[in-house]
């Protein structure tokens, strides 16, 4: 196949709920790239924890939500909720008119199982119809719960602790770390990175996204990649579900790249990689130093793309608006049930779930493969 450069507090020891240690579409990606390339900065090159640092500003979900929360269970295992939000502030402007809100457009689920040789992430889709609970936004205001509201409406009205209280009320799973990420961070992370190689089985063209690849292998660059993971109506069915697809395929693409890149034979690279991925992401207020991120990070470097396991959070097209998703509760629970005891989650809680009919557009292609 010939390839075308195309243009156009909670825990920082990863582990889970045992005593700690020191040491926003495209949120997934640049999340588990983020871990990786912050762990190989902490080999020999501690000058730059300084400069990594001051990237780092985390936000206290534990003091926002205080008690009432699931409870912690020590069995070794670990959650993370990964978001990436759609917020159009600063630079972020140029991907839609800045209405002084934004919106989780990317969600994930992360449970590292016990041993961190595994790991199942359940994507929740943006448009779920869920019954968020009440919460307290950033400035300590009350805000009410609401019964059938959009999954990603949590973060708009009650920022980073209401998404993690809503999560944790539809899974009964206490998270243990969260990270959100942003589109401009996304890109320049990308970018550093060299771009990231994945393959197209058919052709993408979505004028919205500004996304336009034909059949075939390419090497995305910010932009593009960026563009793959917002592409919503050039794939599948059009809907949130087949987006999701995407962007699942692209994390296994950029886990594997940030894998096999030789930073550890560039300094500069590596530095300005980690520079990137630290500048890139808003973690919980104990993932905000280098030493911390470094601590969870060594809990996932032995993971690789063929140990993770992707699914969408098993949905059904809402029959008053197809517009939106609803929850299939015994599928869903399911899925919260397995994660909750720690184990794989079954084939059967998907086998009646709607798919958005993206499932093979992309496919990762591993550097030097």
């Amino acid at each position: 196949m010939t390839e075308q450069r195309t243009s156009g507090r909670i825990r920082g020891s990863g582990s889970r709920r045992k005593p700690p240690t020191r040491g926003r579409r495209a949120a997934g990606a640049a999340a588990w790239g983020a871990a990786l390339l912050v762990l190989l900065g902490g080999s020999g090159l501690g000058w730059v924890y300084v400069k990594l640092d001051g990237n780092l500003q985390g936000v206290d979900i534990n003091a926002q939500l205080g008690n009432d929360r699931p409870l912690n269970v020590d069995d070794g295992s670990m959650d993370i909720l990964v978001l990436g939000s759609d917020s159009r502030s600063g630079a972020n402007g140029a991907y839609g008119r800045d209405e002084g809100l934004a919106r989780s457009d990317t969600a994930m689920v992360v449970h590292v199982h016990e041993g961190h040789r595994k790991a199942s992430v359940v994507s929740v889709p943006r448009d779920t119809l869920v019954e968020r609970p009440d919460c307290a936004d950033a400035d300590g205001r009350r805000v009410p719960g609401e019964r059938r509201a959009m999954f990603n409406t949590a973060y708009e009205v009650g920022g980073p602790a209401c998404a993690v209280k809503t999560v944790e009320a539809m899974s009964g799973i206490r998270m243990d770390h969260y990270i959100e990420v942003d589109f401009t961070g996304f890109k320049k992370l990308v970018d550093e990175l060299g771009g990231v190689r994945i393959t197209t089985t058919r052709a993408i063209e979505d004028s919205k996204s500004h996304l336009d690849l034909q059949p075939g292998t390419h090497t995305l660059d910010g932009e593009q990649s960026l563009g793959l993971v917002r592409t919503r109506k050039g794939v599948g069915d059009g809907s949130d579900l087949g987006r999701i697809q995407l962007q699942q395929a692209f994390v296994r693409a950029f886990v594997d790249q940030v894998r096999q890149v030789g930073v550890l034979t560039d300094p500069k690279k590596l530095v300005d990689l980690a520079d990137a991925a630290t500048k890139a992401i808003t973690p919980d207020s104990e993932l905000d130093s280098v030493s911390e991120l470094v601590g969870f990070a060594r809990g996932l470097s032995g993971l690789g793309p063929d140990d993770v396991h992707m699914i969408t959070l098993p949905v059904a097209y809402d029959t008053a608006d197809p517009n939106r998703v609803v929850p299939l509760e015994a599928a869903g629970r399911q899925v919260w049930t397995a994660l909750k005891a720690d184990l794989p989650i079954p084939a059967s809680a998907t086998k009646d779930a709607a798919t958005g009919q993206a499932d093979g557009v992309v496919k990762a292609e591993a550097t030097g493969s």
